[in-house]
């Protein structure tokens, strides 16, 4: 089994319980509003960092979207993804790559659903404590039985 550390909008801030809640972790996977470099860089101090650019990240070297393989499960990770709205460009994407996930971010909300035999997944929000939501990250399991996040509040 491989244990993967799930984060998104962290907004310039690395809250200090990451790096306790990641330990282990092979991978850590941003799902955009990273904030700056340096939150890369500190991530990056845990473990090796995959990150996406989310709406806020203007002038930083990341790609919209990127795909990860991982104990031959595919992850497609993408800042803005609506579950409740997934348009036909996106689809046709997710069919194309064989995605067995969708790793997003965005919201602020904790979301994770299997919809079509993939799993649609958003961590919640890791910045500074705002708007009175619960603030999270999580931890992905994948092993040959497939995915399972866990969420960690912060």
């Amino acid at each position: 089994m491989m244990r993967i550390g799930v984060i998104s909008d962290t907004h310039g801030f690395v809250d200090p319980k990451i790096s306790r809640i990641f330990a282990g972790v092979e991978l850590i996977l941003h799902a955009g509003d990273v904030g700056g470099g340096d939150i890369l860089v500190q991530l990056e101090q845990i473990a090796p960092t995959t990150a996406v650019l989310g709406n806020n990240d203007a002038g930083m070297a990341l790609r919209e979207t990127e795909i990860v393989e991982l104990e031959g499960k595919r992850l497609f990770l993408q800042h803005i993804f609506p579950p409740a709205r997934i348009d036909e460009a996106i689809k046709g994407r997710l069919e194309r790559t064989r995605a067995d996930a969708v790793i997003f971010g965005h919201t602020h909300q904790r979301f994770s659903e299997i919809r079509d035999g993939r799993l649609l997944f958003n961590p919640g929000y890791a910045g500074r404590p705002r708007f009175d939501l619960p603030r999270s990250v999580a931890i992905l399991e994948i092993s040959s039985a497939g995915l399972v996040p866990v969420f960690v509040s912060l």
